[in-house]
């Protein structure tokens, strides 16, 4: 069959999408310290909300009122909880970084002459040769940036909590007819069912990596293996590259703590294993079609929102993604990109479309 010639309003309907992600992007980029807090936000409130409805649907008798309030000191536990983890244990691993210098010392020595150098410097020559004072400012700003940004999380969770209840009455401003408001209610369906699949999912998958990992590194002597367990538990929701740092970096710091190197070559092996697990048999049987993203353009997502939006865009990318995805599927002029982006050429999968939310006439 011959090949359909493109037409001049086809290369311009490309190329106003071509410049419209340009500019999206440059403006992401721009409002970063505004918008990455209230991505955060929703993406918090899509937990919250889907924990209170569970909490609706499998605690009958507890009232539905109260169910939001209890999803909300559950997720402000939970944060607090971690909170505390990750200063406690920092602080002993801060404390026992000092106790490791001669064994430090030991691994650059042999590192050293393994590259064929005749003097290597020991870790206080190199920490001077970092010069760490002119990073004290830059450290002290970038944890002064992460106060600001979780209280900024915090504040914007708020006011997008209050504003949920004003949800329906601005639905039926924006699209004015029956048909138009079943589809919106279709589409937001979509999106927070892939969202909510994919929290669920990850964080399944994640708890199981984190604490067989846990046991595998308790099991061999670990400092700080809760520490550790936790750590690969967060990273776990960055595509790709969680799973490498969940998988070298306590092996590395192994390498430091003991004196042989088999427990660290065992661990290693250990954690290679539950991943290649979890990832190629648990994960894919949870997984199946819910998420229906192709493997490159969650490469490409993480790499772009990385860049805009830092770690907070890399936690986000596949959400981001997904509801992307759902949205450009809907016009004719983008829906080329949502089946791109789509790992089947099927972004509405419409053979497992979820009953769209029914917007009733509230006054």
């Amino acid at each position: 069959m011959p090949r359909e010639a493109s037409t001049p309003a086809d290369t311009a309907r490309i190329a106003l999408v071509v410049i419209a992600v340009v500019v999206a992007g440059a403006a992401f980029y721009w409002l970063n310290g505004i918008l990455t807090p209230l991505a955060l936000a929703l993406f918090l409130t899509v937990m919250i909300d889907a924990m209170a409805r569970a909490l609706r649907e499998r605690v009958p008798f507890l009232p539905d009122q109260a169910a939001l309030p209890i999803a909300v000191a559950v997720s402000l536990a939970a944060l607090a909880s971690t909170v505390f983890l990750v200063i406690n244990n920092a602080s002993l691993f801060a404390g026992q970084i000092a106790l490791y210098g001669p064994k430090l010392n030991a691994v650059i020595n042999g590192l050293a002459q393994a590259m064929g150098l005749k003097a290597p410097p020991t870790l206080n020559e190199l920490i001077n040769r970092l010069n760490p004072d002119a990073y004290l400012g830059k450290i002290a700003e970038t944890l002064q940036g992460f106060a600001t940004n979780a209280l900024g999380v915090v504040i914007y969770l708020g006011f997008v909590l209050a504003s949920r209840h004003g949800f329906q009455r601005k639905t039926r401003g924006l699209f004015p007819t029956e048909a138009s408001r079943q589809h919106a209610a279709e589409v937001f369906q979509r999106i927070r069912t892939s969202i909510e699949n994919y929290l669920w999912i990850q964080t399944v998958a994640c708890g199981l990596i984190a604490v067989a990992s846990w046991g595998v590194m308790a099991g061999l002597g670990l400092d700080n293996a809760t520490f550790w367990a936790f750590v690969i538990f967060i990273v776990g929701f960055i595509p790709i590259i969680g799973g490498a740092v969940g998988i070298l970096a306590p092996p590395l710091f192994a390498l430091v703590q003991f004196d042989h190197w088999w427990r660290a070559l065992a661990m290693l092996a250990g954690l290679q294993v539950i991943n290649f697990i979890v990832g190629n048999i648990i994960y894919p049987r949870m997984q199946g079609r819910s998420l229906n993203i192709d493997p490159v353009v969650i490469l490409l997502s993480l790499a772009f929102w990385g860049a805009i939006w830092g770690v907070a865009g890399m936690f986000l990318s596949t959400p981001l993604t997904v509801m992307a995805m759902v949205i450009l599927a809907q016009f004719p002029g983008t829906r080329w990109i949502a089946v791109l982006l789509s790992s089947d050429g099927d972004p509405l999968g419409a053979e497992k479309t979820p009953a769209p939310l029914k917007i009733t006439q509230a006054s």
